[in-house]
């Protein structure tokens, strides 16, 4: 490479005779560096550089002041206007790829071709892909692939059901009582229970204003049995379906004990066990309770509703109490194979709203996919 040096021409100028434009030429491209204005650089400014020259005869060196030039590639402006045009309509990355063509290192080369050969291959892999999807359309039809899709659905609930024991020869036996809570677990429930034992319908009352409680706990408070034993079986169950309830509303859990002081530990640790999903953010490790987290605390809620109620319950009283979709009640309903019909003359029921009656009866229905054979309203 052969290179100019061009001087500024006002040598009287203290502050222009040291101003200097280096240029070179190759076959593609011009390059110029220049010692002043914006892009100079500070170097120069810092120390001094010196270039030696060596006499090989005599063995004697001659020293030069010299500079550093930074050298920049010159565009011409005086390109072709198609071509300028053609450059214009290229999206960035393809003109990112010309430069790397141009002066890219070889990795970057090697990335470059890389990148457009996986392209290629996704292009082929993405027809295959349809065509092979046209074919099993056309074998099986839009139909079956949809009814395929809804089983699908279910089972993805079923994964979050509590244990169901399908060969069992009474009710009770299909989703088992201590499957839901353990005998410990039970046993811890008889000191905070305590207080809905000996309830009195004034603290009921007070209770349903404050709305301290689910409305389907606060309804059933009203029938606690008379036997002694058989009450406080239902008081117990009645106070953890109730903080099966509030748990569901909580997002990420940031507490030791996020149901207060008042919850024993072993019941604590059953719902950050079995009801909360682990998750990282912000370098720590939290719990969560997730869409499919709310999905089994909702199974389970049902089941203990039905141990509560002689295995028939208002699945439209525990909908509203949860805060859920009637749709997603009932698909996690006929996942647990409920019966599912309207409800009458149950206590409690508004007259504004259609109840649901979730039965659990022997021989369990079969499963049927209602998720993606919803009837769709009409659009006028």
């Amino acid at each position: 490479m052969h290179f100019t040096v061009y001087r500024d021409r006002d040598s009287a100028n203290p502050r222009k005779r040291h101003r200097r434009i280096l240029v070179s030429e190759t076959e593609r491209l011009s390059y110029v560096g220049n010692n002043f204005g914006s892009g100079v650089m500070k170097c120069n400014s810092l120390c001094r550089y010196f270039v030696g020259v060596l006499d090989k005869d005599s063995g004697q060196m001659e020293v030069y002041n010299a500079e550093l030039f930074n050298m920049q590639p010159l565009l011409s402006d005086n390109l072709i206007a198609d071509e300028t045009e053609d450059y214009q309509n290229k999206s960035y990355r393809e003109k990112m790829d010309l430069c790397i063509e141009a002066f890219g290192t070889s990795k970057q080369k090697r990335a470059l071709n890389s990148r457009r050969m996986n392209a290629v291959g996704s292009d082929i892999l993405n027809t295959a892909v349809t065509k092979a999807a046209a074919n099993i359309i056309d074998a099986r039809g839009i139909t079956a692939l949809i009814q395929d899709v809804a089983q699908d659905d279910v089972q993805n609930i079923s994964i979050f059901l509590p244990p169901c024991h399908e060969d069992a020869d009474k009710p009770e036996n299909v989703y088992k009582f201590e499957d839901i809570l353990s005998p410990g677990e039970y046993e811890a429930l008889r000191v905070p229970a305590a207080v809905f034992i000996n309830i009195t319908p004034e603290e009921i009352i007070k209770k349903t204003e404050e709305k301290s409680h689910c409305s389907f706990v606060l309804e059933e408070l009203k029938f606690l049995p008379l036997d002694e034993k058989s009450r406080d079986h239902k008081a117990r169950c009645l106070w953890f379906l109730d903080i099966l309830i509030k748990f569901s509303f909580l997002k990420v859990i940031k507490k030791k004990h996020p149901m207060g002081p008042e919850c024993p530990h072993i019941i604590s640790r059953k719902l950050m066990k079995n009801f909360t999903s682990l998750t990282y953010n912000n370098g720590s490790v939290q719990n969560l309770i997730s869409a499919s987290m709310k999905a089994k605390i909702t199974a389970y809620v049902i089941a203990l509703a039905l141990h509560i109620n002689n295995f028939q319950t208002d699945l439209t009283v525990l909908q509203n109490d949860m805060k859920l979709q009637e749709s997603r009640m009932m698909d996690i309903a006929r996942a647990m194979r409920l019966k599912v019909s309207k409800a009458k003359g149950l206590p409690g029921l508004e007259a504004d709203q259609n109840h649901k009656l979730g039965i659990l009866s022997l021989p369990l229905p079969m499963q049927k996919a209602s998720g993606g054979q919803r009837k769709r309203k009409k659009m006028n």
